[in-house]
């Protein structure tokens, strides 16, 4: 079971990092249509409409990514200090109650919405067209990645309930937590300390 959890993971990255090169094209497509609007003196009024779609794209996308990492954001005022088993109650409850409702919704209707634009090969309403269609895919595309990441932290919290801890998950870039590079680098609070003095002197001389 950890072995499947854990290749959901892998696979929720995967699409993340994948669609997260979007920002690159991203940032050449405003790079570029800066120098042809403001030198060139040739504005493209499709670009507007591409940035829309790449950046919605690049939201939609992150969303199993960042639900694999526990990246979302959540009130751990309470919640941090509760045992694995009251968090696991709570996110399980949660989960049933709101998660898996709006996001089977959000799969469905964007499934339904892809195929009406597909039907019609709809265009943005500018004088240079592009089809909207492909990114109207991403909806229903983005919903199915976050419901099988969703499943998995479903699985995880029903055996949190069991086992009384948390599985492992992958891990990816996160926070610097300042008392965990302090145990790396072997610093103790008290050789700050002293580096402080030392400065303070060395800068009143």
């Amino acid at each position: 079971m950890q072995k499947l959890l854990l290749a959901v993971d892998r696979f929720s990255t995967w699409i993340g990092k994948l669609f997260a090169w979007s920002v690159v094209g991203l940032t050449a497509l405003i790079t570029w249509e800066v120098f042809s609007r403001y030198v060139l003196n040739k504005p493209h009024a499709w670009v507007l409409d591409a940035q829309i779609m790449l950046y919605g794209t690049l939201f939609m996308c992150a969303g199993a990514y960042t639900l694999s990492k526990a990246g979302h954001v959540r009130g751990d005022v309470l919640y941090g200090f509760f045992r694995p088993r009251t968090q696991a109650s709570i996110d399980l409850v949660l989960y049933v109650l709101f998660f898996l409702p709006g996001i089977l919704a959000l799969t469905f209707a964007g499934w339904q919405y892809f195929n009406d634009s597909l039907a019609i090969r709809e265009q943005t309403f500018n004088a240079d067209p592009i089809p909207v269609y492909p990114f109207k895919f991403v909806i229903p595309f983005a919903g199915a990645v976050l419901l099988l990441q969703g499943l998995v932290e479903i699985v995880r919290c029903v055996l949190c309930l069991r086992d009384g801890e948390w599985p492992s998950r992958e891990q990816d870039v996160e926070e610097v937590d300042v008392d965990k590079l302090k145990e790396m680098v072997h610093v103790k609070d008290a050789d700050i300390e002293a580096l402080d003095k030392y400065v303070t002197k060395e800068g009143a001389k």
